[in-house]
């Protein structure tokens, strides 16, 4: 898949020799409703004859309109929303830097100035999605402003019996641990990928070793407490029980830094310094301090076999 990092800043160079059906949306999580956008623009592109495409942007709108300290995490980090978009059969990604300059461009500039450029023969996005200055610009003012250069489709809203599925949703189940139902919504497990760091080693000492994960401050992580986990290294997949937060048995809260421990069923080997991914399966329980050390490895006996009989019904 080609990727294109465009800055409307800068300017944006013509293409000629391509012509595009792009889906456009900024597709935090890739949940079954992006999917459907993106498979209808990828529809579009065989009927059609076009390159399959997606646009996004970079970084989340909150960075630059947010007047407060806290800004959305991502649920999707960049190079997994390429590794999503290749398997659904994008050719090429465009990441827009979102900025001053992108966001003061009025609706008939985001298309004269990008869209149009960039050769844009079809644009697909979902019911909702807005562009231009303020969010000014509708999918009908797209049709209208495209007329005689490109066409437009608008996906309407994919919801299940509860309610829409969103982004916004799906941050609120990762906060309350239901991962299981973020699975639902997301069509596959959560991901989390980072690169397997250097510990304290108290869990080899306990008897359960673990990989463990610092994740990146910008990235949405579940809930603080002990999962069952599949973790992926080098392509192969294993079974695992996690606890993802403090280690309040070991360490004042206030002053210890969320990790992810991953203790991996079945592997004998180095993982320091990999990169590696854990697709959280389902919640075991909340994170706690344990009285003795004694009483946290029998605890941690406990999650782990409830953690194999978690994965072996999920097989």
């Amino acid at each position: 898949m080609d990727v294109i990092k465009l800055d409307a800043a800068s300017g944006i160079s013509p293409i000629k020799n391509k012509e595009f059906s792009l889906a456009i949306g900024f597709f935090d999580g890739l949940h079954s409703g992006h999917q459907a956008v993106i498979g209808e623009a990828v529809r579009k592109a065989k009927n059609d004859g076009l390159q399959p495409a997606v646009m996004t942007f970079d970084p989340h709108p909150s960075h630059l309109f947010s007047k407060g300290p806290e800004k959305i995490g991502y649920i999707t980090p960049l190079r997994e929303k390429q590794r999503l978009l290749a398997e659904m059969g994008i050719d090429t990604l465009f990441i827009v830097t979102f900025d001053s300059t992108l966001a003061g461009l009025t609706p008939e500039q985001f298309v004269e100035v990008i869209l149009k450029k960039l050769n844009v023969r079809h644009v697909t996005a979902g019911f909702d999605f807005t562009f231009g200055r303020q969010g000014k610009g509708t999918m009908a003012d797209m049709q209208e402003l495209g007329r005689g250069f490109f066409t437009a489709t608008t996906v309407g809203e994919v919801a299940d019996s509860e309610e829409k599925v969103s982004s916004t949703r799906i941050r609120k189940l990762l906060a309350d641990g239901e991962v299981a139902e973020t699975a639902r919504l997301l069509g596959r497990p959560f991901r989390s990928v980072g690169t397997v760091t250097g510990g304290d080693k108290r869990g080899r000492l306990l008897g359960f070793p673990t990989a463990n994960i610092i994740p990146e401050d910008d990235l949405i992580v579940p809930k603080n407490g002990v999962y069952a986990v599949r973790f992926t290294v080098d392509g192969t997949e294993y079974n695992g029980v996690c606890n993802i937060g403090v280690k309040p048995t070991f360490d004042k809260p206030e002053q210890a830094r969320k990790t992810i421990e991953v203790n991996v069923f079945d592997f004998d080997g180095d993982l320091y310094g990999r990169e590696a991914a854990v697709d959280w399966i389902r919640f075991i329980r909340a994170e706690r301090k344990f009285d003795s050390i004694d009483e946290l490895k029998q605890q941690i006996s406990s999650d782990k076999e409830t953690a194999k009989k978690i994965l072996a019904d999920c097989e």
